[in-house]
């Protein structure tokens, strides 16, 4: 279960990056207007940071994002913008040593500590709301989407649904045999050491030119992980073989034909061992890993929205 007694409060920090106080290089796009960055304060002293979108009108739920290995809450302006002109609290989260968290960088002390940070940033939050008890929905995008389930075995009873966006339990591409044996004597003797990401070719996120583009010029996105990170997240994978009885909540898998970076077809068989009997799994032709940059991302936002009404009644 979660501790029992939550952190102090997040301390909000200027709009833009939270770090100089001038704006963002991923500043956000006009329907983005309305995120701040705010700061949360972990159990063992990481302060990592994240982006709050205020909903607009009566509030619905809360959904909160999680990212991929590289990305980072930069990468989602729109669809966020979007659940949150719908009513929705969004909060995205950068992932301590990713994103706007500079500290550690491309490193964490396990995946436990991930789920971990989740789970007691979800205890700080109200939630009530005009219409009372607000649901709330966990989002994982890539292999954010492994923590969202790990989530569901290590935090029970936190979440009311799960969206699942190409999640990362089946990769297509990995390290070479001789990198992972070198990735595995680092981390027995120096766990910090880093290696390259192999996902740095922005064809395998879009095909979109302009979106191919904004990735080889993003600052902060993540191109190095140490090895104690990319050891976790194989000890991950292994945690999420015995959890799909513990996911008891509604699912939506969004999956892209296209994808070049998970496997989609073993991903439906795993979805399908989920305890939970309310899963929708949507598939969407011609499109690639990341969803936010296909040419119209309208469509799987609509898609996401009408889940979340849906489930938020």
């Amino acid at each position: 279960m979660a501790d029992a007694n939550p952190p102090s409060p997040p301390t909000p920090l200027p709009e833009g990056d939270g770090r100089t106080g001038e704006p963002s290089p991923l500043a956000p796009l006009p329907e983005g207007e309305g995120w701040r960055v705010h700061e949360h304060l972990a159990r063992d002293g990481y302060r990592w940071k994240y982006r709050q979108y205020t909903p607009t009108g009566e509030a619905r739920g809360i959904v909160i994002f999680i990212h991929g290995i590289q990305s980072h809450a930069g990468w989602y302006e729109f669809s966020c913008s979007k659940l949150a002109a719908a009513g929705y609290h969004i909060f995205f989260l950068d992932r301590r040593g990713s994103g706007m968290n500079e500290q550690d960088r491309g490193d964490a002390p396990g995946f436990r500590r991930l789920l971990d940070d989740i789970g007691e940033f979800v205890t700080t939050l109200p939630r009530t709301g005009e219409r009372g008890s607000l649901p709330l929905f966990l989002a994982g995008i890539s292999w954010g989407g492994k923590l969202a389930v790990a989530m569901e075995r290590r935090h029970p009873g936190l979440m009311n649904g799960l969206i699942l966006m190409c999640p990362g339990f089946f990769a297509r591409v990995r390290p070479t045999l001789w990198q992972r044996i070198r990735i595995l004597c680092s981390r027995l003797f120096r766990p910090r050491t880093k290696f390259p990401i192999p996902l740095n070719d922005p064809e395998l996120f879009t095909a979109t030119p302009r979106w191919q583009q904004f990735l080889r010029d993003d600052p902060l996105r993540l191109h190095h992980a140490t090895a104690r990170l990319l050891i976790e997240s194989v000890r991950l994978d292994g945690y999420l073989r015995f959890t799909p009885k513990y996911v008891h909540v509604p699912v939506l898998v969004m999956l892209a034909a296209e994808d070049r970076i998970i496997r989609y077809e073993p991903t439906r068989d795993f979805v399908n061992k989920f305890a939970t009997p309310d899963k929708t799994i949507i598939e969407y032709a011609g499109a690639h890993h990341t969803l936010e940059f296909e040419p119209e991302p309208e469509r799987f936002v609509r898609d996401l929205q009408r889940w979340l009404d849906a489930h938020s009644t």
